[in-house]
């Protein structure tokens, strides 16, 4: 699937991807809990320029990744949801899979940030694991 839609639960923002996605990661990092209330974050990278709003303005908040640099984490405005990260220094976005219309198809291909996992976090056995970010680029990306 080449072009992907997806958007908030209210409907507000939407958006698509004109590109195929890179892979699907797990997040573990404190950050992405607090984002999704507890559970790490499941995430799949587009190209940075693949992704267009069609239809309203997320909001972005922004706090230093991993990294040291910024990241900008996109949401919507009215509900809440969660839709994506943005990073300067990368050239790709990471897509919450919840805010894709159908994700049905898609699988992990690694979990990073494992050193801030919960010990209730489920693994999936076999994918790589990180205590941080993996190094560039991630394998099956």
């Amino acid at each position: 699937m080449t072009e992907r839609t997806g958007g908030c639960a209210c409907g507000a923002i939407r958006f698509r991807i004109t590109a195929p996605l890179m892979g699907v990661g797990v997040c573990h990092c404190t950050d992405c809990q607090k984002a999704s209330g507890g559970g790490p974050n499941y995430v799949a990278l587009a190209p940075i320029t693949a992704l267009e709003v069609t239809k309203g303005d997320a909001k972005l908040y922004s706090s230093k990744g991993g990294s040291g640099e910024d990241v900008g984490r996109g949401f919507c405005p009215d509900c809440g949801t969660s839709l994506w990260g943005l990073s300067p220094k990368v050239t790709f976005a990471t897509i919450k899979l919840g805010a894709l219309d159908h994700n049905s198809d898609l699988t992990p291909d690694l979990h990073l940030y494992t050193s801030s996992a919960q010990p209730w976090h489920l693994m999936h056995e076999g994918l790589p694991t990180f205590p941080k970010m993996p190094p560039s680029p991630p394998p099956g990306v």
